[in-house]
Parts: C-alpha cells; sequence; structure tokens
C-alpha cells in the first residue's frame, strides 16, 4: 500500500498518508496527492488506489453517519492595514525633509503588507498581529519625524536667534 502526499487548503504539503488515513484528513476529490512513482501531481479521484476514500464518508469510530450539518460561521473582519499611512510617513518625510531616519517607516511597510497576505489565506491571527506591529511602526516612524522636524525648528531658532544671525548677515555669507 503506497503512502500520500497532498497539498491542503492553505497550498502546504502534508503528508505521508495511507488512503485509510486520508479519509480521516477528509481531502476532496479535486485535491492533489503523489506517491512515490508518480511524475507529477493529480487530483485525488484520478488515482485508483484513493476511489475507496470517496466511496462514503468518513465515520470516525464509535460513531454513526448523520447527515452534515449546515453551520454558519462568522468571518472575521479584516483588521486595518496601515499601508497607506506608513507609505506617507516614510517617504514624505524622506522626500521633503531629506530625513534617513523616516526610513524605519519600512518596517511598517512591511507588516503593513503581510495585513492582506495573512487574510487572504484565512490567518486571522498572524492578521491581526501584523496590522498591530504596522501600527505600532507606523507611529514610531511618525514621532521619529516630529522630532526630527522639531529639531530642525531648533536649529533654526539657534542660529537666527540666539548668535544674532539675520537675513542679512546670511545674504552676506552668501555673497562671499
Amino acid at each position: 500500500m503506497n503512502r500520500y502526499f497532498y497539498i491542503d487548503a492553505t497550498g502546504k504539503q502534508r503528508g505521508t498518508f495511507t488512503p485509510q488515513e486520508l479519509r480521516v484528513e477528509n481531502i476532496r476529490r479535486d485535491t492533489l496527492v503523489w506517491t512515490q512513482g508518480m511524475e507529477q501531481w493529480k487530483r485525488a479521484d484520478e488515482v485508483e488506489e484513493l476511489k475507496i476514500v470517496f466511496e462514503t464518508p468518513y465515520t470516525p469510530p464509535n460513531q454513526h453517519y448523520s447527515e452534515p450539518k449546515h453551520e454558519t460561521t462568522a468571518v472575521a473582519s479584516k483588521p486595518k492595514s496601515w499601508l497607506i499611512e506608513s507609505l506617507l510617513v516614510t517617504l514624505l518625510p524622506f522626500v521633503f525633509c531629506g530625513s534617513f531616519l523616516s526610513l524605519i517607516g519600512i518596517i511598517a511597510i512591511v507588516y503593513a503588507t503581510q495585513v492582506d497576505s495573512h487574510f487572504a489565506r484565512g490567518d486571522y491571527k498572524a492578521s491581526e498581529e501584523a496590522s498591530l506591529s504596522a501600527g505600532r511602526w507606523t507611529k514610531i516612524t511618525l514621532w521619529v519625524l516630529i522630532a526630527w522636524v522639531a529639531l530642525i525648528v531648533l536649529a533654526i531658532v539657534v542660529l537666527f536667534g540666539f548668535l544674532g544671525l539675520s537675513m542679512a548677515g546670511v545674504s552676506d555669507l552668501i555673497d562671499m
């Protein structure tokens, strides 16, 4: 009896399983399977040895078969991705202020892009964690930007206010 690998609903390879074990795994007819000696993956219903998997529904030991119950499950709502915000706090300060410190926002962008991909795979917990991390790094980048602008303003105040430089003095420096 062959042992089979199969591709689950999330696209991951699982295995190895005997045909009886595949019944417990509740594979579908269109599930791709592979075993040693096969040139490529095939649909489970195309493999002769796996026909028994689909003959009758699997009934766990000590339980009687009953019609499947149609239950409605609540689908989790997609968490905020923070992608627009993270792009703005990363790119705008870099372009307008030349602040290389805003590049830490790249971390926020990476987490923000993971929100949608995790959610699409059905990994709601990882999607929520990526959203929280994206929000955290977006806010950190924003505060770094605010601190950077405050330092620039402080430097201007010090140069022109306390050191006695005036606009006329600056034009004299430029003429030299």
